[in-house]
């Protein structure tokens, strides 16, 4: 990813804009931030459109602040959840939803076509009232503080965005907050940008030791956050159908929208409520625009990511934690929550496969029906096989020239034979199609 093709990205964004549209901009904490944005701010006004700089954000005030503070686009500079020598651009509209599909196509046909709109610049400022705008909005959601004192909580932005902007937020909610790996560092000295149960292990030693209750642990632009436990990593299924049942019961809503990457443990975790999991593709964009188009109580995806449409359709890490946070009485509630369920065992293989195989391996395998037996047959988003005690996931890579094989069951033997299934087949058709 060139600077060049940054500011020419940026141009074709600015031409699907009107002239002089005002637009804002931020970026996470990545070494290479201010040069990528120096390129995205040229492209924009060369175009036209007129830019404020926000600084340094969490993805979720910048969606946020996209509508707050009355812009018709927001551009957030980072690659999210990946290692710190990528970078990428993400664009929300005015309303804070994602970039559309068609969208994004329309952006790529000007690039492609060289069609890119050419006009006297527009204009480019800074504002340094973005935090406590966000901050504000965020207050008045929850009018009532932690004033009990009764959690103390580790934050842990891994050196990303969320660095001191979360403790501060959550220092203000009137919880006790001790921070770690709070200091902004585009290296992510302190852990791997991606927030699991591998990379916290040092998240939570240092919560044992502060004898802390929860660590809230954010990925490098915190549009996703997960939460540890004295016990340990709290799980991404088991996060999610928390939030979501919290979410129903809060709403009324009987619908909640996740993708097919989801376990059973949300439908389980919602069924006594009468509420219908529907499943999308991958994306936390198209998880937005399908919880707006339904309604929906919430939308989720396993990784982490909360659309919380009292807020807005974008992933709101800091919301999503707060309200969590707000509505239990003490740590364990979380936990003891999930004892009460049937364990679930799920996994998942990455195979390697180039780019243009990978159509032909979905393909080829969508017409063996009898791959894992009799069983119902999901074509979305890649291959998703539910039979009737466990399912199977085979799918696309978008981002790596990889397949990968998830599947979950009540057994670990089962669940790993599953896999071992999935991860067979695809190896005989790239076989087959590289021959």
């Amino acid at each position: 990813m060139t600077l060049n093709l940054c500011r020419e990205v940026a141009r074709a964004t600015g031409t699907t804009l009107a002239p002089h549209a005002k637009v804002c901009i931020a970026t996470d904490t990545r070494l290479s931030r201010e040069s990528v944005k120096d390129a995205v701010v040229s492209g924009l006004r060369s175009s036209g459109i007129d830019v404020v700089d926000l600084g340094i954000l969490p993805t979720p005030a910048l969606a946020h602040l996209t509508r707050e503070m009355g812009f018709d686009t927001g551009v957030m500079l980072t690659a999210s959840h990946n290692p710190p020598e990528f970078n990428g651009i993400k664009l929300f509209n005015g309303d804070t939803t994602g970039y559309s599909r068609e969208q994004e196509t329309e952006i790529e046909r000007i690039f492609a076509e060289k069609k890119s709109r050419s006009t006297p610049p527009g204009a480019f400022s800074r504002s340094g009232e973005a935090k406590e705008r966000y901050f504000r909005c965020i207050r008045e959601r929850f009018p009532q503080t932690y004033s009990n004192g009764r959690l103390r909580v580790v934050v842990d932005p891994g050196n990303g965005a969320a660095s001191g902007f979360a403790s501060e937020l959550f220092s203000a909610a009137g919880l006790e907050v001790i921070p770690f790996n709070d200091e902004p560092d585009g290296s992510f000295p302190g852990r791997d940008p991606e927030p699991r149960g591998d990379t916290l292990q040092g998240t939570i030693e240092f919560l044992r030791q502060q004898a802390a209750d929860l660590a809230v642990c954010f990925d490098g632009d915190a549009d996703r956050v997960v939460l540890c436990d004295r016990e340990g990593f709290l799980g991404f299924d088991e996060l999610i159908s928390f939030v979501a049942r919290m979410a129903v019961e809060e709403s009324g809503k009987k619908k909640v929208v996740t993708t097919v990457e989801t376990g059973r443990l949300l439908d389980i975790t919602l069924k006594d409520l009468g509420v219908e999991v529907v499943r999308g593709r991958v994306g936390d964009v198209n998880v937005a625009h399908l919880a707006r188009e339904l309604d929906a109580a919430i939308g989720v995806e396993p990784v982490g990511v909360y659309i919380m449409p009292e807020v807005g359709y974008y992933p709101d890490s800091m919301f999503a934690t707060l309200t969590l946070l707000h509505h239990i009485k003490r740590a364990g509630d979380i936990r003891d929550f999930f004892k009460r369920l049937p364990p679930l065992f799920s996994g998942k293989k990455k195979l390697s496969c180039p780019n243009h195989l990978k159509a032909a391996v979905i393909e080829n395998l969508a017409g063996d029906s009898s791959l894992f037996g009799a069983c119902e047959l999901n074509t979305l988003d890649g291959l998703r096989f539910e039979l009737s005690d466990s399912w199977a996931l085979i799918r696309a890579s978008g981002t790596e020239p990889a397949i990968r094989v998830s599947a979950e069951s009540a057994s670990r033997a089962q669940t790993e034979a599953l896999l071992e299934k999935g991860a067979r087949a695809v190896k005989d058709v790239l076989r087959k199609e590289t021959l």
